[in-house]
């Protein structure tokens, strides 16, 4: 009879996102088991390798992403708030700028491997989605702003390139920084 689990996936990946926030790209396995407490077979023998534990981080990314953009949606009153809560709070756990530019390290070994590439394509496309839905409701009234689909995409690669250009030149707080960014934006969608 095989052993009960007593430790989730969950908790390793959220250990896998501390240690790449910490230690970038040139994680370990060793690392992520003694940041989750388990011994690093555990997490061998769950994900199968480091490459599978990215794949799990990143599926796991998607839904997490989704479910908070939704639930920022579903909690303001204010529909063009939303929007901009939406995508900050897609952000706002990154932390300092050194761990940012770790997971941005990350993210650039990602892009090389075609599998994750593959795993990133459908997460940025959930989130796109969700933003979509989004700028729908933010567009009821006065909007001069794109369709919708456009609006989504340019709103997250505006997000995606400011916080990109924080982990390389932080000055203020990213929160501040995506906010500022988006409000740049989006004030002018609004006769």
């Amino acid at each position: 009879m095989a052993r009960p689990r007593t430790i989730s996936d969950e908790r390793l990946l959220a250990a896998t996102g501390v240690v790449i926030g910490r230690f970038g790209p040139g994680f370990t396995l060793a690392q992520v088991a003694e940041e989750a407490g388990v011994a690093v077979g555990s997490v061998a023998q769950r994900f199968g390798s480091k490459a599978g534990l990215l794949r799990a981080l990143t599926q796991a990314g998607r839904r997490d992403v989704v479910a908070r953009l939704r639930s920022v949606a579903v909690s303001a009153a204010d529909p063009r708030a939303a929007l901009r809560d939406a995508l900050v709070a897609v952000y706002s756990e990154i932390g300092d700028a050194a761990t940012a530019a770790n997971h941005l390290g990350q993210l650039g070994m990602d892009i090389a491997d075609p599998e994750l590439r593959g795993l990133l394509g459908e997460h940025y496309a959930a989130m796109e989605k969700e933003l979509r839905g989004l700028v729908r409701a933010a567009a009821a009234d006065g909007w001069n702003g794109p369709e919708p689909p456009v609006a989504a995409r340019t709103l997250l690669v505006a997000v995606n390139g400011a916080a990109l250009d924080w982990s390389i030149r932080p000055r203020g707080t990213l929160v501040a920084r995506l906010r500022e960014t988006i409000d740049s934006i989006t004030g002018s969608w609004y006769a």
